[in-house]
């Protein structure tokens, strides 16, 4: 494999293989950033057979390298022209650097190559899972890093029955993982101590989907003002903790996950590509479901803070705080699905500018006195500059949402 490198891709990320000082070239070439695939593991896969054997062999002697599929690195992989494999979601193809070429090329894969053959590729689709998983993993321990104090004490905090077996559990799963990193393969002592622990992290998340469930519906339907703004302030106040309680059960069950795949790897391999579908789906389908809670609530906090525009003049003291609870909710739904890799385009909410308020209401304006008017202005200034230094950052996905389904409907 003098030069030559073999691609394999997952769609969420691509596989790198080929002898080390290939690999490293092809990488700086393209300007890639990669981390170890872990290919000792791959090789237990192949044990059957000779072609699983030969592949085996010519493993052994290969370096590999995950890249995580962004919009950029697809781009730059595009021109390879990875084909698709009879493996369900897995693409491969092969590159090389011929003589004195400086560009890489794409070359035709040989009979044999590891590329082609489906026990790799199921293998090396299981490593690219755990290795998205790993990476969202960490994404989510800067998250909760970033959160003012620790997690358990948020969790603490609660007071809550239901919530409290989470700290236990997570001392066990971060345990499992360790003792991985450590020995290289999820052994049966190991994946004993936490087999049980699934059905725990789901009741927590489910609950915890319904305290957010209950702070979206809290704002809904509040015709007085006062009320309103007792609801988005609370809404405010627990809307971070409850998504970082969350975030750690969707940790939790990307390491669980992480660990089953190991497990599948060592005792039925043969089930290795079936189970990593299946976790994917079981994934994707938690997402969704997380993600219609949060648009719930941002839609309920954008009607809150539409109603209190139009109280503007008449309370143009009470008006704004409606407004500001709701872009600091805006702010922390959006930091959590940017970590937990959820396609986020949320709009900043504006506050109404108040020049345009009074002259929407420029009668009930001039009943209230000029006073109140001047004063409703120079509040609404603050808060919509306030709103204005971070619109940069989004864009509304409940609307891109609604426009999708309405183009469904109108493809039928």
């Amino acid at each position: 494999m003098d030069n030559q490198v073999q691609l394999i891709s997952d769609g969420d990320g691509l596989a790198i293989i080929g002898e080390p000082a290939a690999v490293e070239l092809f990488l700086q070439a393209e300007d890639l950033p990669s981390r170890e695939l872990g290919l000792p593991q791959l090789r237990r896969v192949l044990t059957h057979g000779s072609a699983g054997l030969q592949a085996g062999s010519e493993i052994a002697s290969s370096s590999g390298r995950w890249v995580k599929l962004t919009e950029e690195s697809a781009q730059k992989i595009k021109k390879y022209g990875l084909m698709e494999s009879k493996i369900p979601g897995v693409s491969h193809a092969m590159a090389g650097k011929p003589g004195d070429i400086k560009g890489w090329l794409q070359i035709t894969t040989r009979p044999g190559a590891l590329a082609t053959n489906p026990a790799v590729l199921a293998g090396a689709a299981g490593l690219m899972a755990q290795l998205a998983m790993q990476q969202t993993m960490g994404e989510i321990t800067d998250y909760l890093a970033r959160i003012d104090g620790k997690l358990d004490d948020l969790i603490r905090a609660q007071k809550d029955a239901v919530v409290a077996p989470l700290i236990g559990v997570g001392f066990q799963i971060d345990e499992a993982m360790q003792l991985r990193a450590h020995v290289g393969a999820v052994n049966e002592v190991t994946w004993s101590k936490v087999q049980s622990s699934s059905g725990t992290i789901a009741e927590v998340q489910a609950y915890t989907l319904l305290q957010l469930d209950g702070l979206a519906e809290r704002l809904e339907g509040r015709s007085k003002l006062g009320h309103l703004v007792t609801a988005s302030e609370d809404a405010e106040s627990r809307t971070r903790h409850w998504l970082a309680i969350l975030a750690r059960t969707i940790q939790l069950q990307d390491a669980i996950a992480v660990l089953e795949l190991d497990r599948v790897l060592a005792t039925t391999p043969g089930d290795l590509d079936g189970h990593r579908l299946g976790l994917k789906a079981a994934r994707n389908e938690r997402l969704e479901t997380i993600s219609r809670t949060t648009d719930g609530l941002v839609s309920r906090i954008d009607t809150a803070a539409g109603f209190a525009n139009t109280k503007v003049l008449l309370h143009p003291s009470r008006s704004p705080e409606v407004v500001r609870a709701g872009l600091h909710v805006l702010d922390v739904v959006v930091d959590f699905e940017q970590r937990l890799g959820m396609e986020s385009n949320r709009e900043r909410l504006e506050a109404k500018r108040w020049a345009d308020a009074a002259t929407d209401l420029r009668d009930k304006a001039l009943v209230s006195g000029s006073r109140r008017v001047d004063a409703a202005r120079a509040l609404g200034s603050e808060t919509y500059e306030r709103a204005i230094l971070s619109r940069s950052r989004l864009s509304n996905r409940v609307a891109e949402r609604a426009r999708r389904m309405r183009r469904g409907t109108d493809d039928k």
